[in-house]
């Protein structure tokens, strides 16, 4: 039921417990000036909603900014800020004969569990995801389709009926009637777990936003009546009822539960089967409820709604890390405040390039969206909210930065230097047994190691400088060192990153091979003219070339 009008008692702190006890640390100007920027931004959405049918943010991620809204307020309560309306454009000139009423939004299943406490005749329906709507019928036909604006007033959308092919026009019996109901996109078998909502609510609402629909637009759009205000008193009654109407899925989509089991077992079962329509939840409801001539445009008592797992999380930025790889890329990770989804605890998620953090420009208190990229993987999508204040960043400079620079340990250079370190160390290179980041970090920031071999010569008497490093740790890292000095000229090359094929095998010296020009390069399999460039800068480069000579020094094979 795509409205916005949000009741916060149970859902203001339930976007994560990451919320808890985390008041942002601003003083009350700042306080004042991003709250109501926050604020401001809603509003933005909530009018280009109401008045042009456009859904600037998914609806989770409204519902999780609007609680964040609420959670600042509630920090800062003695800040005064201008009024909050979500509803402020969204009435419209037409009265609804019946209000529409809101909902609660249960936070978890002990939410859940509370609200069904002391209740009985509950039952459930899946919460689809469309356009509210009142339907009324006169003598059997649809005369009037009003959008459910401020659950008072709407806009008139009759003019459409005509094209909404979809949707009873005229009932089997001549009778006055008023339904409330959801205009959804009609979609072919759709899973909600898999595919998310697919902007099913945007495209609707963006369609009745127009002054005509053709006759392929009508017919995309169905209708789900989840109220008849003035029907039967028990909802046994008012389901069979529909259907006698014409309105089966009503029936269909409709389970009577008796706990909590029950509940939890509906609600996966729509989530993960093909249905015709996207829904984001389950809406549970008390069969009796007072006749529709006592509702209000309020959340009642006796309807409540339990959300899917987010499929996208609003989180915080709390720092944004620069990480420099050993060919000199740049990988921005967002460091998070804590949030769930679905099953896992995110702390952090990489920007994926130094050039996609220099176009969204995030800094720590922005506001993100994250989604998991093949059920496992956090991944950003975009950038929801900026804070107004941009806190400036530590930034490294690509130039700086390439597949030939730092191989040593100077300034800028630590991050890329450590990152060669830890890959002539490993698996792919020389595979020193139990040697791996930490140790080569300690080496370099206790001014042990500043050049890619320098471990070569590391003694004893060296390692004893480094705090905590027991006798049996010191001799089984020089035993690891020692053994490298026997790893044939293949694995050496490829500690060293040289930049050849992975299936190639290099013959020669390394004097030979700093010899070969382009065409010697362009004749080993798999190195087109590109690569061969690289083969000959890599083995021209004066810091190269250095570290060569120091590992002929050493006797290394091949060197």
């Amino acid at each position: 039921m795509p409205y916005r009008l949000f009741t916060f008692l149970l859902f203001i702190f339930s976007t994560g417990q990451a919320l808890a006890n985390t008041c942002p640390p601003w003083s009350p100007t700042v306080a004042r000036q991003e709250i109501q920027h926050l604020q401001d931004t809603l509003a933005d959405w909530d009018d280009r909603y109401h008045r042009q049918g456009v859904s600037a943010v998914a609806d989770e991620l409204y519902d999780q900014s609007r609680s964040r809204l609420a959670y600042w307020r509630a920090c800062f309560a003695d800040i005064p800020t201008g009024a909050d309306n979500p509803l402020k454009t969204a009435g419209g000139p037409v009265a609804h004969p019946i209000a529409h009423t809101g909902l609660v939004k249960l936070a978890d299943e002990q939410a859940v569990q509370a609200w069904m406490h002391g209740k009985d005749d509950l039952w459930i329906q899946p919460k689809i995801d469309g356009v509210a709507v009142t339907l009324v019928y006169k003598a059997g036909e649809l005369v009037a389709l009003t959008s459910r604006g401020d659950g008072r007033s709407g806009h008139d959308w009759s003019r459409h009926i005509p094209a909404l092919v979809a949707i009873r026009r005229q009932l089997p019996r001549p009778v006055d009637l008023v339904l409330q109901g959801e205009l959804y996109w009609r979609l072919e078998a759709h899973v909600q777990a898999d595919a998310g909502s697919r902007n099913a609510r945007g495209n609707v609402a963006g369609l009745l936003a127009r002054k005509q629909l053709d006759a392929r637009q009508g017919a995309s759009i169905g209708l789900f009546v989840w109220a008849w205000p003035q029907g039967p008193a028990s909802q046994q009654e008012r389901l069979a009822g529909l259907s006698a109407l014409g309105f089966p899925e009503t029936e269909r989509y409709s389970e009577a539960v008796t706990s909590f089991a029950e509940v939890s077992r509906w609600r996966q079962h729509w989530y993960r089967t093909p249905l015709p329509f996207a829904s984001d939840g389950v809406v549970l409801r008390q069969g009796l409820r007072p006749d529709g001539s006592r509702w209000q445009a309020r959340a009642p008592y006796w309807i409540a709604a339990w959300k899917y797992p987010f499929a996208q999380a609003l989180a915080e930025v709390r720092d944004v890390q620069f990480n420099i790889g050993r060919t000199g890329r740049i990988t921005p990770v967002l460091r998070i405040e804590p949030v769930q989804l679905d099953d896992r605890l995110i702390r952090q998620v990489s920007v994926g390039s130094f050039q996609r953090w220099q176009q969204l420009d995030i800094r720590p208190g922005d506001q993100i969206a994250l989604s998991l990229a093949g059920l496992t993987i956090p991944r950003l999508d975009d950038v929801v909210h900026r804070r107004i204040q941009r806190p400036d960043l530590d930034v490294p400079d690509p130039a700086r930065h390439h597949p030939l620079s730092c191989w040593q340990a100077s300034d800028g250079c630590r991050d890329q230097f450590l990152a060669r370190l830890d890959w002539l160390g490993g698996k792919q290179g020389l595979a020193l047994p139990g040697v791996g980041p930490g140790i080569w970090a300690r080496l370099v920031d206790n001014g042990l190691v500043t050049r890619l071999t320098d471990w070569l010569y590391l003694q004893d008497q060296d390692l004893q400088t480094l705090p905590g490093f027991a006798e049996s740790r010191r001799q089984q890292l020089l035993q690891a060192f020692e053994q490298a000095r026997a790893q044939p000229f293949s694995r050496w090359l490829r500690g060293l990153g040289v930049p050849a094929p992975g299936a190639l095998e290099l013959k020669g010296n390394w004097a030979e091979l700093a010899r070969r020009d382009d065409q010697g390069w362009l004749a080993e399999p798999g190195v087109g003219r590109g690569r061969a460039a690289q083969l000959q800068a890599f083995f021209r480069s004066p810091d190269v070339l250095m570290l060569a000579g120091q590992l002929r020094e050493h006797a290394i094979e091949g060197f």
